[in-house]
């Protein structure tokens, strides 16, 4: 139940707490954190407990020697370009879907940037194509990815400071001065399910959303998980690289690697 977006974001705004926090995997694999930290505090009995869950980036994660060496006994072509971030970013400004596979896998049911599918908001059409690559309802959202100290800029709450959102857990109103620039993640009812991002939880994501808006004007990006109907999100090196090359993307950037698909 804490999954879902709608009912956190009414608690929010409108319960009787100051602060809201949910935990990114409030399903039966939660458990496993809540037992890590009774074990913990069973271990070290009355020292200061300081830990706070910034970020959910607690899974398996691959070096580029070990992506560049599948690539190669795969004999597949690819590039290393001197910056993946801005060369992703060029090809999502010109509306390319792009598989992104990226450092440390997510803990929880949520793709936060390390196995997404990103793509620009901008064009109307977006939210149906990425809906077709994933073989869903026409009617389901995509979420939007945005910078944190940029979040105020695009996206409102009732409630002073800043937007923090990094577990895409709760929906915010798209303000209506901006609701025309970012079509593909506004849903019927004007909100949309935010993930924000501090360059200290994600610095390659965040460099990539900072990329995209010196190229567009929009520090927002589509993001949704990396998988398609009936699979898993992808995982490993060869999970995403099969589904690549098994459905409609158009790109993949992979450690420092990038793939594309001839036109």
């Amino acid at each position: 139940m804490a999954l879902n977006c709608v009912m956190n974001a009414r608690l929010r705004e409108h319960g009787p707490f100051s602060q809201v926090w949910v935990q990114p995997a409030a399903g039966d694999a939660g458990t496993s954190l809540g037992a890590a930290l009774w074990i913990d505090a069973a271990h070290r009995p009355g020292e200061g407990k300081k830990w706070t869950m910034d970020h959910a980036f607690l899974g398996p994660a691959f070096d580029d020697e070990e992506i560049e060496a599948f690539l190669r006994r795969s004999k597949l072509s690819y590039r290393r370009p001197d910056d993946i971030a801005e060369a992703t970013a060029g090809l999502l400004a010109q509306d390319k879907i792009i598989g992104w596979f990226q450092g440390r896998m997510e803990f929880g049911p949520r793709a936060l940037g390390a196995r997404s599918i990103l793509a620009s908001p901008i064009a109307p059409g977006m939210q149906a194509r990425l809906n077709e690559i994933k073989d869903r309802e026409d009617f389901r959202p995509v979420a939007p990815v945005v910078m944190e100290e940029r979040a105020r800029d695009w996206f409102d709450t009732r409630l002073p400071g800043p937007i923090e959102a990094p577990f895409m857990l709760f929906v915010f109103d798209v303000l209506q001065d901006k609701a025309a620039r970012i079509p593909a993640v506004r849903h019927t009812d004007g909100t949309a399910r935010v993930q924000t991002v501090r360059r200290d939880q994600h610095p390659l994501y965040y460099d990539l959303l900072a990329a995209f808006e010196r190229r567009t004007g929009v520090p927002v990006l589509v993001n949704t998980s990396f998988n398609t109907r009936g699979e898993p999100v992808v995982c490993s090196p060869r999970d995403a690289i099969e589904c690549f090359w098994t459905s409609p993307l158009d790109a993949l950037a992979i450690g420092g690697f990038l793939l594309e698909k001839p036109a």
